[in-house]
């Protein structure tokens, strides 16, 4: 317990520090049909118009619901700001809400709600490189980041981008993303393992191993699965790529907020070393802290219905 409230009065003293010196804009990035699709921009009051990297967050909600502006990511989003780095955080249309017939037999529905949501993000995206001089971002340091519905959205908008699949057209076709940061998330493949063409970015994955809401290893009929951190990890240590994995011990989906809280230096060294330096690096990592115990251990399907309301 004292581990713990210690690590709770640094986070609280790390945000009011940080959160003084950051100043909040909110744009409208896009309006489709009648959603009208916001971002905030956070920044280092001292910065101004420096051209410095971005984050580009979204946030979770499994694609039913969820908010860019929840406070459980703001600690994340000061202390970045605060050490030189714009975060972006966007809204994105929830393409789940009111399904009630999604299973392992009949995806279709989530495609659909991950495609939309990819669709806004590479939308945002070309906001940023639109207007990166008036707001000062280095367009060739676009770090996408997310948590859960989120972290599926950036790790299959990075796939989409690598493989170069139809989706992706409407990015400029030489613009690459920096870098990958996803607490909790998978990629929905049609095709069976996800592959890359080229070399993706450099991603950092955290996982808890006992996760049942997003699959910590994959979930698949014959080629058609979602395959998870675990999975997706085991393909960049084969193909040489630059990864970092995290894999929280018998913890469950509560890894997709709690890193964001109590790994900062990690990411930040992750940005450091990885993104900004571009070392060839592999890190996997097993961490079993007797300290936490799992606190979001339900299958998809209760949360789904907590969601829902029923």
């Amino acid at each position: 317990m004292g581990k713990q409230l210690l690590s709770l009065v640094m986070g609280f003293l790390v945000l009011n520090f940080s959160q003084a010196q950051v100043n909040k804009l909110t744009y409208t990035y896009t309006i489709k049909n009648a959603d009208t699709l916001q971002l905030d921009m956070y920044a280092n009051a001292e910065n101004g118009n420096v051209k410095s990297p971005c984050l580009l967050f979204l946030f979770g909600g499994a694609f039913v619901g969820g908010q860019r502006n929840d406070s459980n990511y703001h600690q994340y989003f000061y202390v970045l700001a605060h050490h030189g780095i714009k975060v972006i955080a966007i809204d994105y249309r929830l393409g789940l809400k009111g399904v009630t017939n999604l299973s392992v037999f009949n995806t279709t529905p989530l495609k659909h709600a991950i495609n939309m949501a990819v669709d806004d993000l590479f939308d945002a995206t070309n906001w940023i490189l639109k207007h990166s001089d008036s707001v000062g971002i280095d367009t060739s340091k676009i770090i996408l980041s997310g948590s859960s519905s989120g972290a599926i959205t950036v790790l299959q908008s990075e796939y989409m981008k690598i493989n170069e699949q139809q989706e992706s057209k409407k990015l400029p076709p030489q613009f690459q993303y920096a870098g990958v940061i996803a607490f909790s998330g998978a990629i929905l493949s049609y095709k069976g393992k996800p592959a890359y063409k080229v070399k993706p970015a450099p991603t950092l994955f955290f996982h808890g191993t006992a996760d049942k809401i997003v699959p910590y290893k994959s979930i698949r009929l014959f080629n058609k699965g979602m395959f998870g951190s675990s999975s997706i990890a085991d393909t960049y240590k084969k193909e040489n790529y630059s990864y970092y994995i995290y894999r929280a011990e018998g913890l469950g989906h509560e890894v997709s907020v709690i890193p964001m809280i109590t790994q900062i230096p990690l990411i930040l060294n992750f940005i450091d070393h990885y993104i900004v330096k571009k070392q060839p690096l592999q890190t996997d990592m097993l961490v079993n802290d007797p300290n936490e115990k799992p606190m979001l251990t339900i299958s998809a399907n209760v949360l789904f219905k907590k969601l829902a309301g029923k």
